[in-house]
């Protein structure tokens, strides 16, 4: 499953960008997704900066797998999770 984010909408609302990837993180987990795809957008990269922030608190940095910037679009980002199958917990690996 793939869940995705756009945040072209709220570009300039640093606390709705927040509570919009908390959320998309806490929906990938419940429903255990394993690829969310976030767009920042490509602009000045500021907001891309922003994202990568976010997603490299502690609190924040063990709930997923890995993050993977698109290499053909830059203005896209890739958070991958990872889950074991028989108890669908999340995996610890990076």
């Amino acid at each position: 499953m793939k869940l995705k984010l756009d945040l072209h909408d709220i570009f300039n609302k640093g606390h709705e960008i927040d509570r919009a990837l908390r959320g998309i993180i806490d929906e990938a987990i419940e429903k255990k997704a394993t690829l969310v795809e976030i767009i920042p957008g490509k602009g000045s990269g500021a907001l891309k900066k922003k994202v990568l922030r976010f997603l490299d608190q502690r609190e924040i940095k063990q709930l997923y797998h890995r993050v993977e910037k698109d290499g053909d679009n830059w203005g896209r980002l890739f958070i991958h999770f990872r889950f074991n199958a028989p108890t669908g917990r999340r995996g610890r690996g990076r």
